[in-house]
């Protein structure tokens, strides 16, 4: 935030609610009896708690550029990438998918612009302790088939997404609720209906920013149509939110989607236009292609051979700004040569190998910026001297050195892939990073490439890729601990190359259990030495979302995570 930091001090901090709070800012100190952020009633643990403050997230000019009074049925384009799976809030954890699900839903809360927590379901969220939360709902809000949205929709849900048997890709967001298994069947005992606006969580032990993770999708409410038939639904899901899907037929597969205002929504993102369509574009210049003739409206990404030139080309409407995005490649602990001491040598060889700051210049036109950790520099609590980190610095001598001490292990053998998806820009970077790589540790070394992000990402979930391959995180909700836990811990759903590590494991728990800020960052700082050494990804750099709109509309915001806040837009009537 512009004129200074912002920082939180407790008696005893912990998430939540606490008589004599104090908020510290440059305008001086006020005491509180209770704090409430943005409507509500709930903060994250020390510094964590305002992490938006720090996203960076302003507003894009937008101004003027469409001209006449607006149309307030008027439907948006953007751009966006067909899901991998059915659109079920608990089993989505690619963009492309959120992007469609956070536009039809409605959570407890949601993020604004800036990553602050604003009450959208809930009345009222209230902590008890760091084990109990008390969840009040607002009356009178409606799913699309008309059914109120009570207390019993959110807890049918999330024991639907927390059920072992269903494998959804994101049930660790439960694993802190009482009740929670990874191995077998079982009841959230946690989640307790009061009445039919009042439900109740306990966890299984203390989670700081339990509350903070309430916007993310996984946590969104399911109407009872859902549960009778999943899969269906998940074609054509009921929502709560914004926006609705325009009718059985608006999903055209790997063509595009048609959403439509949701009259019947009360909440604080009241669309400002009539729809959302989003197309999904078969490459990024196709897409930037059709936003310089003026036929799409705003994307949020820009090919890599025009981020030299497109701030020229668009002028203001350019975006270019920090968001809580993180690039990387994994390389399975299950291949060949990357396991045990063999692996560690070789990984923080491959690391050492790129010159991340010659590609982030060359390439991406210093859109993107060489990682120092496993986060973002927009999340509170960051770091760029981490212990360990010098593993990330260009070093060729060394990267030589702990190569050949991993060839008197075991002689490697077989050409180096990194897999990525070609309809998502990456060749260019990866054809430079394979190149450093080969040059540098004189191997063969190239890019795999896969037609689609469904088409890599299904290789990667079912564990058939031989090959390391591209990842990377944009954020669920701004906490470190959510680039930390659900792509590292121990059978996370997000842990492509399937590491695991004990004293990782160990950090990460005893941090997010911490109500003392300090004392959680320590935790936090002592997983990522862990990860230092480990490697069980690769850090490349740290992402602007890099995107622009057209002459067309007007009121054009990208928000924390790197998403257009769609019910904003304006676009004038025709």
């Amino acid at each position: 935030m512009g004129g200074g930091a912002v920082t939180l001090k407790y008696p005893y901090a912990f998430n939540g609610e606490r008589a004599d709070c104090y908020l510290s800012s440059t305008g001086g100190q006020v005491k509180r009896n209770k704090i409430a952020l943005s409507g509500v009633a709930l903060l994250a643990a020390g510094t964590l708690a305002l992490a938006g403050c720090a996203a960076g997230g302003g507003e894009s000019d937008g101004g003027g550029n469409a001209g006449g009074a607006a149309d307030p049925d008027a439907i948006i384009t953007t751009n966006g990438s067909e899901p991998e799976n059915p659109l079920i809030p608990t089993n989505t954890n690619e963009v492309g998918g959120g992007k469609i699900l956070d536009s039809i839903f409605a959570g407890l809360i949601f993020y604004d612009a800036d990553g602050a927590p604003v009450n959208d379901m809930a009345e009222e969220i209230i902590t008890e302790d760091p084990q109990n939360l008390t969840i009040k709902l607002k009356k009178g809000q409606k799913f699309t088939d008309g059914e109120e949205v009570t207390a019993d929709n959110f807890i049918k849900a999330w024991n639907e997404g927390a059920k072992a048997s269903n494998a959804h890709l994101s049930s660790y967001f439960f694993e802190d609720i009482e009740g929670f298994s990874y191995d077998a069947d079982s009841e959230l005992t946690g989640l307790k209906q009061v009445d039919d606006y009042t439900f109740t969580i306990a966890l299984n032990k203390p989670a700081s920013d339990f509350a903070l993770r309430l916007g993310y999708s996984a946590f969104y409410p399911l109407p009872d149509a859902a549960f009778e038939d999943m899969e269906a639904f998940g074609q054509n899901p009921i929502g709560n939110g914004p926006y609705m899907i325009d009718g059985a037929d608006a999903w055209q597969h790997d063509v595009k989607i048609d959403l439509v205002r949701n009259d019947d929504y009360q909440g604080d993102r009241k669309p400002a236009n009539g729809g959302l369509t989003i197309n999904f574009y078969a490459t990024q210049e196709a897409a930037y292609a059709d936003l310089l003739s003026n036929e799409v409206d705003v994307i949020d990404a820009i090919p890599t051979n025009s981020l030299a030139v497109f701030t020229d080309e668009l002028g203001d409407r350019a975006v270019n700004q920090p968001a809580a995005v993180f690039q990387s490649f994994t390389i399975g602990q299950f291949l060949p040569h990357f396991s045990g001491e063999e692996g560690e040598l070789r990984r923080q060889a491959i690391s050492m190998a790129i010159n991340r700051e010659e590609i982030t210049n060359t390439i991406f036109s210093d859109t993107r910026t060489p990682a120092s950790d496993f986060t973002s520099p927009v999340i509170d609590g960051w770091s760029d001297s981490v212990p360990g980190s010098e593993v990330l610095d260009f070093n060729a001598e060394e990267a030589k050195k702990l190569w050949a001490q991993a060839d008197a292990i075991a002689p490697w053998e077989g050409e180096f892939k990194i897999a990525y998806n070609a309809d998502g820009g990456h060749d260019a970077w990866v054809d430079a990073v394979s190149n450093q790589i080969k040059n540098t540790l004189g191997i063969e070394a190239s890019g795999d490439p896969y037609p689609t992000f469904q088409d890599l990402r299904s290789k990667v979930n079912d564990r058939t890729i031989t090959t390391a391959a591209r990842s990377g995180w944009q954020a669920d909700y701004p906490g470190l601990y959510n680039f930390l836990g659900p792509l590292y811990a121990t059978g996370a759903g997000s842990n492509d190359g399937d590491y695991t590590n004990p004293e990782f494991d160990a950090a990460i728990k005893a941090g997010i259990s911490n109500p003392d800020a300090a004392g959680q960052l320590e935790d936090f700082t002592k997983a990522q030495e862990i990860l230092f050494n480990d490697l069980p990804a690769i850090p490349l750099w740290y992402s602007n979302v890099t995107g622009g709109f057209s002459e067309n509309v007007d009121n054009v915001k990208f928000g924390w995570n790197s998403v257009p806040i769609f019910y904003e837009i304006t676009k004038a009537a025709k």
